[in-house]
């Protein structure tokens, strides 16, 4: 393939709708954002690249509205390739309104042939084509005006050999009897994508050492969160810039009744204190009020020799069928998910074991690997 394809810029409707127009009966499009996120909750769209096999189509977001015809094209008809898709998809959702589907991510596609579970797009093109992509405008300034020409290249090159490397991947995958597993895989990209645009009132769960708290406290760190992520939206500002995990943590720690109290969080800063000190401390207080039978249950700790050998169990079936696969062990189950299970078996409630392709492989081999650590 060329390294210098043809290139359309675009800054009109009309000439957005007419590149719609000329891909309208193409079964694949590549597709690709550029962005631009750090002072803002929500990415800034800077460029939005697509190509179905002909040119390299490059609109810029910033002079044109979507379209109607590029919302059908998003929503419906043509496979949509991206790579590493999860900020492309958001960034498409808030600019276009819908989601885009059908959907193949290709690092997804590449994880379940074995090879690097994050592979970037450079190597995933030179491992596939053999040809090696600029990587000069990586960290570019995508909303300045005009772009240069490397910029363009750059852009137009991150579509154009989607189409290429997704050939390989198909024979591939149909070799290996997996392109269902990608399907699936993907339907679940887009429903994450789906479930993202909402406020995460999970978002307390994430943080390591949530063991280390009373249920009181992992209830105050809760609202925490779930206040910080509505706020985060509302204002367009990133989570840290509004209030940084490692506070919030000291926050549900301390569980300050006070001004006085919260200022004596670490790493606290007197603006926040002025600006939200009130509804910090509102927040601790509704936990402080919570009922015994509405807290979240205490949390192992992972330190614990139960704990311990419980991991170490699941661990070894995971680690075993992912060398019968030939798949990187995370593309199975995650650490997280992994904790899940100790978590739920160690409290006597219903595991919650993988589904789909995944649960055919190890939803019976973990069942098995925690009972037989209980009968021990």
């Amino acid at each position: 393939m060329t390294l210098t394809p043809e290139i359309r810029w675009i800054d009109t409707p009309e000439a957005l709708d007419a590149a719609c127009n000329e891909v309208a009966q193409a079964e694949v499009i590549a597709l690709d954002t550029e962005f631009f996120r750090e002072k803002t909750f929500h990415p800034v769209p800077a460029l939005i690249q697509f190509s179905a096999g002909g040119p390299a189509w490059l609109v810029d977001p910033q002079a044109v509205d979507c379209t109607e015809a590029f919302r059908r094209l998003l929503a419906g008809g043509a496979l949509k390739l991206l790579h590493a898709s999860s900020e492309d998809l958001e960034v498409l959702a808030h600019w276009a309104g819908v989601s885009v589907a059908p959907l193949v991510d290709t690092q997804v596609a590449q994880a379940l042939l074995g090879e690097d579970p994050a592979m970037g797009y450079q190597r995933l093109v030179e491992h596939w084509t053999g040809e090696t992509l600029p990587k000069d405008e990586t960290r570019s300034d995508w909303l300045q005006r005009p772009l240069s020409e490397a910029q363009c290249l750059y852009a137009a090159l991150d579509v154009v050999f989607l189409l290429k490397v997704w050939e390989h991947q198909c024979d591939a995958l149909d070799r290996y009897g997996r392109r269902e597993w990608l399907e699936a895989d993907c339907r679940e990209l887009m429903a994450q994508a789906l479930r993202s645009d909402e406020a995460d009132g999970q978002w307390y769960r994430r943080h390591r050492q949530l063991w280390r708290l009373a249920p009181r406290q992992v209830e105050a760190y809760r609202l925490l969160t779930t206040w910080r992520e509505g706020e985060a939206r509302r204002r367009n500002l990133p989570r840290g810039w509004l209030v940084n995990d490692r506070v919030l943590y000291g926050v549900a720690e301390r569980m300050p009744e006070n001004r006085y109290q919260l200022a004596e969080v670490e790493e606290i800063k007197p603006s926040l204190i002025k600006r939200d000190g009130d509804t910090l401390l509102a927040l601790v207080k509704r936990a402080r009020q919570c009922d015994d039978a509405e807290l979240p249950p205490a949390l192992p700790s992972p330190m614990g020799a139960d704990y311990k050998r419980r991991m170490k169990a699941l661990k070894r079936v995971v680690n075993e069928f992912a060398e019968r696969l030939g798949l990187a062990p995370e593309v199975l189950m995650r650490r997280r998910d992994l904790e899940a299970l100790i978590v739920a078996d160690l409290a006597g409630e219903p595991l919650p074991l993988p589904q789909g392709w995944r649960g055919e492989c190890l939803a019976v081999p973990l069942r098995q690997a925690l009972e037989e650590e209980v009968a021990q």
